[in-house]
């Protein structure tokens, strides 16, 4: 199977009008988790005096925490959804392993895109493209932080102004979901995501087989 930015949206457009009241649902749950986060954390700056408009360290690490679960049961239902939309559940959600891993993933990543933009912006993108499946690895193959970005650099390896084209272009759906009124984004953002997760999936080897259930292939 070769990647494709057309057959990536495609493929997100095709899987959510298969089960799209559900993939609408889901994000809605998701847009409340990510609300509730901020209100823990805001809570949080209360505690230790800080405010809306001034973030304390407690609430800042407590924000990192809860979004980087958060983030990793995103990942994992899209990753079952991608591999079969009809027997994927927002159970999917709660995954909480391997949350040292996934975060220190993401804390490495990131420092390193903004660090490349800090320099040169074009450094930044090109950290942005080695590094845009490091944290899905995490999920996907429970690999170490280092390991992760090898793999994401590796996979990404000749595929990176088709995967520069395909961030610009899923920017652009989630811009023009933003412009309807936000309601558009219950549609942009799981088509969205589901491209990207077919990208990686190609990329990765995905035969296109039903996948190994994520925490099977953690526990083994």
């Amino acid at each position: 199977m070769e990647f494709t930015v057309g057959s990536a949206i495609r493929f997100g457009w095709e899987t959510f009008k298969k089960r799209p009241w559900f993939f609408v649902g889901t994000t809605v749950v998701i847009a409340i988790i990510y609300i509730a986060i901020g209100i823990v954390s805001a809570v949080v700056d209360e505690i230790f005096g800080g405010s809306l408009d001034e973030a304390t360290i407690p609430g800042q690490i407590v924000s990192s925490l809860l979004g980087a679960l958060l983030g990793m049961g995103v990942t994992a239902f899209y990753l079952a959804a991608h591999d079969n939309s009809e027997t994927a559940e927002l159970s999917l959600l709660w995954h909480p392993r391997p949350f040292w891993k996934f975060l220190g993933t993401s804390i490495l990543a990131s420092l390193a895109i903004i660090i490349g933009f800090v320099l040169l912006v074009v450094p930044g993108i090109i950290a942005m493209v080695l590094f845009m499946f490091s944290t899905f690895i995490v999920i996907d193959k429970g690999l170490g932080p280092i390991e992760a970005m090898k793999e994401s650099m590796r996979i990404t390896a000749g595929h990176r102004w088709p995967l520069l084209g395909l961030i610009v272009v899923l920017s652009l759906i989630g811009m023009v979901g933003a412009l309807a009124l936000g309601v558009g984004l219950l549609v942009a953002i799981p088509v969205a995501t589901l491209a990207f997760t077919h990208a990686y999936r190609v990329l990765s080897g995905y035969d296109g087989q039903t996948a190994v259930p994520v925490d099977a292939r953690l526990a083994a």
